[in-house]
């Protein structure tokens, strides 16, 4: 894993020197620095949650729906609770309300996952279509804009010290502890085990049903979050803005090295391959190409990715 991670970050490294050496006065800027930055935050949160799912085995196709419905109960909570000029203690209630909502889709999707036994693929299918409805049935389809300002002022297009968005320190704060869990606690070793193999984990002590659920509902709980900080970017619910969150997700963990198998992965990883399709995007539009081409180069490099990680499966099994 680490020379993975080593060479997917080599990967972005030289697309990052093209681009600056290309078109240095649009791309290497302090101003597009800080926008890819911000593009990145939303994403990286729903792939870090992402990664503990996939590294032990699972999947979650539903990311996207439950963002959108935690940003439409959180916007709806801030305004019960206090309206378009609400403060502080009004916006953190609409935090812990988006998160609630997304831990709750993620505890329903660990429950069937790993007590009812349907397959995550199923499952968070079934979520992705449940979760994006109810958000249109709350809303009657049409996104809620009367977001509190100063949420969107201070946190969507503020920063910290001047030069670092606040998203972005959100982003990161998320990104180190979820580094931190997965590699240096029980719970992360745990996850590795689970998805190395469940049956050893079980004959280990692990409980192996618990631990999917509390891996589907940290990743149902990010979500959340996701949906509160794309509420402060956007200014609105965006309820039709996320349908290829989950594919961008799945593509970004799997690009920063974790195996679709289980078992393998790093958050660093997961770091790199969120930010080589964004760069790519950036770079491209500065570059002058469509927009679509940088489908089809992460498409061909996610592939990739994937059929590198089954020659390396297929070598550890001889």
């Amino acid at each position: 894993m680490v020379e993975n991670g080593a060479g997917i970050f080599l990967v972005l490294v030289a697309l990052v020197a093209i681009f600056s050496i290309t078109h240095p006065n649009q791309f290497a800027t302090t101003f597009n620095a800080q926008s890819i930055a911000s593009d990145a935050a939303e994403l990286l949160v729903l792939s870090v949650g992402l990664t503990f799912v996939v590294i032990a085995a699972g999947i979650d196709l539903s990311i996207g729906s439950v963002l959108v419905f935690g940003s439409v109960i959180s916007a709806k909570a801030m305004l019960w609770a206090g309206g378009v000029n609400a403060g502080w203690g009004v916006i953190l209630f609409g935090l812990v309300a988006g998160i609630g909502a997304g831990l709750g889709w993620g505890l329903v999707n660990g429950f069937l996952v790993a007590k009812a036994g349907i397959p995550p693929l199923i499952v968070t299918l079934g979520s992705l279509g449940a979760a994006l409805g109810l958000a249109e049935v709350l809303t009657s389809g049409v996104d809620i804009q009367s977001i509190p300002p100063k949420l969107s002022t201070s946190l969507g297009s503020g920063d910290l010290f001047g030069a670092i968005p606040w998203l972005v320190v959100i982003a990161a704060v998320v990104t180190v502890i979820g580094g931190f869990v997965l590699a240096y606690t029980t719970f992360g070793r745990h996850t590795y085990a689970v998805g190395s193999s469940s049956e050893a984990a079980r004959r280990a002590g692990i409980r192996v049903d618990r631990h999917l659920i509390k891996v589907y509902a940290l990743q149902g709980a990010l979500a959340g979050l996701a949906g509160w900080m794309s509420l402060a970017y956007y200014s609105t619910t965006t309820i039709s803005g996320h349908n290829t969150d989950n594919l961008s997700a799945i593509a970004a963990v799997v690009l920063g090295g974790t195996s679709l198998f289980g078992g393998i992965g790093t958050i660093f990883g997961t770091v790199i391959g969120v930010f080589i399709p964004i760069v790519l995007q950036n770079g491209f539009i500065i570059s002058g190409f469509q927009a679509f081409w940088q489908d089809v180069a992460v498409g061909a490099v996610l592939v990739a990715a994937v059929y590198v990680d089954q020659l390396r499966r297929r070598a550890r099994n001889k």
